[in-house]
């Protein structure tokens, strides 16, 4: 035989992957609808709050004359800083900014869609430590930043590689970003997101895209996003524009993300939350419009909360889950693609509270209509850390969404009334021809918990769903393969790193 044949189970699930169902697909389309909690009269109102906002209040935006110009230019009150904007500017601006696009990866089997009924997975980002049960906590590595990327491009649960899914601590800050780009390209043939934490780093991410892509190519398509943060409340820093700006400038997406802590950056009221986060997201998604007209743009939410006791912040809360549902209202009046919840917890170890936190924060997410969900595994600790087993079992909770969001198919053969002819009262329908077409595919199947009798669990060790993540990321990695990438690619981008870096001096702040 062949030894490169597939074996009859491997080739039907190849082909079911091609076709775009299970596990292994670019990314989901959801066959389930979003859950809208809100009345068009209390939509009105947020929206009248946001405009009122944004009209009296205004916005600051520092550091950054040319933004400051651009609006100027297009009839906002420029007051020194503060920008004033009339009702309905942004929303005019907003009109030309694409409903859906497509991010396309240097696999183009796994480019995604982002916008529509279309949803997509990607790791956490931003989390200075990393822990794993056999470490502890400890500060991030460029080792332990390229684990992270292989465990996600190893998983069939995620279609997007992320971004700065842990900082690698030990490359100094003003040269990290071109090693963080480079694995991204190199270890993941998954769309990924570049660096904002500066102009010429967001614009060095881009350039390294375009050696991939190719500069006429990456001047028509969208290959790489950026994740831009306001600094609630109401300001944008130059820092974050100017990102902003040079992603929209080559035709990139920004995914443009207040963060608010309710009672802290924001007021501790969802709907006085949610209209503060609106007028934020609208401002930072036209000013890309305003940089360069069409470019795509996410827009992006991160509400939370903090406990009033001790002033710490909360994630995985309920008050900011049902928010998410009203901004992915908010946000399908726009008309535009949504970033919003994820998998959050405050938990410091991948526990009970981890997943409940988790579960209650992800959920939001899907049912409030997210197309790209960062942040859908990893998170630990407030973001302060990236867990290797919380990755694991939430890769686990991934998988399980999928099946989760493709709903109830109905058809003849789903509802089996043949196969009610062929068991009859009284029998069992294990055997019958039905659950012999089906069983293979029938129900989702977990690769971490354990579903075996007690007496088995027991004489296997009682191993808890930590320790089985823990055995599983390792053996992942054991098995990774990196993804082809030619070898002229390759050399291109190493040239490109090492250009950068000589000459520059270390800057570790």
């Amino acid at each position: 035989m062949n030894e490169h044949r597939r074996s009859g189970r491997a080739a039907r699930q190849s082909e079911r992957a091609q076709k775009g169902g299970g596990l292994g697909r670019p990314y989901i389309i959801r066959n389930i609808p979003t859950y809208d909690i809100l009345s068009e009269e209390n939509l009105v109102r947020i929206e009248d709050a946001a405009d009122r906002i944004l009209a009296e209040t205004g916005i600051e935006f520092r550091d950054d004359p040319d933004a400051l110009e651009l609006w100027r230019k297009a009839g906002a009150e420029v007051d020194g800083l503060r920008v004033r904007f009339p009702k309905g500017m942004l929303r005019e601006i907003l009109a030309h900014a694409p409903a859906a696009f497509t991010q396309h990866a240097r696999n183009p089997a796994h480019s995604v869609e982002i916008g529509g009924k279309s949803v997509v997975f990607a790791p956490a980002y931003g989390s200075p430590f990393v822990m794993d049960l056999d470490k502890g906590r400890r500060f991030g590595t460029m080792t332990d930043f390229q684990n992270f990327i292989k465990l996600a491009q190893a998983s069939p649960n995620f279609h997007h590689s992320g971004g700065t899914i842990c900082e690698p601590t030990d490359i100094p800050v003003n040269k990290r970003h071109l090693d963080m780009v480079l694995a991204h390209l190199t270890l993941s043939d998954r769309p990924f997101m570049g660096s904002v934490t500066a102009e010429d780093r967001a614009e060095d991410s881009i350039d390294m895209a375009r050696i991939v892509f190719g500069r006429d190519f990456t001047d028509q398509n969208c290959v790489i996003l950026g994740n831009v943060n306001v600094n609630s409340p109401l300001v944008w820093d130059g820092t974050m524009t100017k990102s902003l700006r040079a992603y929209a400038r080559a035709n990139q997406a920004a995914v443009i993300v207040p963060f608010i802590l309710g009672g802290a950056m924001g007021p501790v009221t969802n709907a006085g939350a949610i209209a503060q986060s609106l007028a934020e997201t609208m401002a930072g998604c036209a000013l890309t419009q305003l940089e360069r007209r069409g470019a795509p743009v996410i827009f992006g939410n991160f509400l939370s909360s903090m406990s009033m006791r001790s002033g710490s912040p909360t994630f995985g809360t309920p008050e900011p889950a049902i928010g998410s549902m009203v901004i992915g209202q908010l946000a399908r009046r726009l008309n535009l693609p949504l970033r919003c919840s994820g998998n959050f917890t405050t938990s410091k170890l991948p526990d009970a509270q981890a997943m409940m936190e988790g579960t209650m924060s992800m959920l939001a997410a899907i049912h409030c209509g997210a197309n790209f969900i960062l942040h859908s595994a990893g998170f630990l600790d407030g973001l302060l850390s990236m867990s290797y087993e919380k990755f694991m079992l939430d890769a686990d909770l991934c998988g399980a969404l999928h099946s989760y969001l493709d709903g109830v198919v109905i058809s003849d053969d789903t509802l089996a009334v043949d196969a009610f002819a062929e068991v009859g009262p009284g029998n069992h329908f294990f055997g019958c021809s039905h659950t012999m077409a089906h069983y293979e595919t029938a129900f989702w199947d977990s690769s971490l918990s354990d579903n075996e009798p007690f007496e088995k669990w027991e004489a296997s060790g009682s191993s808890d769903a930590a320790t089985r993540a823990n055995a599983a990321w390792k053996k992942s990695l054991a098995e990774y393969q990196a993804p082809h990438l030619d070898e002229g690619i390759g050399d291109a981008l190493a040239d490109f790193v090492a250009r950068k870096k000589h000459g520059l001096d270390d800057a570790w702040y």
